[in-house]
């Protein structure tokens, strides 16, 4: 890397990524969390294209406590401070006994040109932990916060 070059999302992902599949279970999903001492992993389709994302907040809020609608009443209308898909998919989450019922679907990916500033901008504005980089429209590696940690203070590569 030339003096002054930007890094990319190239030369700082982790090429070797752990993914699971849609139909993993969710208890099969926190041990791989404990046992290779990661915070998420793509969900990676049979096919081989990037179905989603899960994260250990996905697994940690599917045990938590299921709270009732709030409503506010004006004059004589009632207005639910939840929609009816909001409380919906909170049920599902609860409910879920496989990765594709807790993952997020709708990811944010990079490819591997995307330069480090843009990386951390992504990560900070959109409060992402995990960010896939794809080339080809394929899994090509990952980039975790610590790796752009690592970046910023000059460590070594992923």
């Amino acid at each position: 890397m030339k003096t002054g070059e930007q890094k990319r999302a190239r030369d700082i992902m982790k090429r070797e990524v752990i993914t699971v599949n849609p139909d993993t279970s969710v208890e099969e999903l926190g041990r791989l969390f404990i046992e290779k001492d990661i915070s998420g992993a793509p969900v990676v389709d049979d096919s081989g294209d990037l179905y989603g994302i899960v994260t250990e907040n996905d697994l940690i809020s599917k045990e938590r406590r299921f709270h009732i609608p709030t409503i506010i009443r004006i004059f004589d209308a009632v207005i639910p401070l939840k929609s009816d898909a909001e409380v919906e998919k909170e049920i599902r989450k609860m409910a879920a006994t496989t990765v594709r019922d807790i993952c997020t679907r709708d990811v944010v990916t990079v490819d591997e040109e995307t330069p480090l500033n843009d990386i951390a901008t992504i990560m900070t504005e959109k409060k992402i932990h995990l960010l896939p980089v794809l080339k080809e429209g394929k899994l090509a590696g990952i980039i975790g916060k610590k790796d752009v940690i690592r970046a910023i203070a000059g460590g070594p590569e992923a």
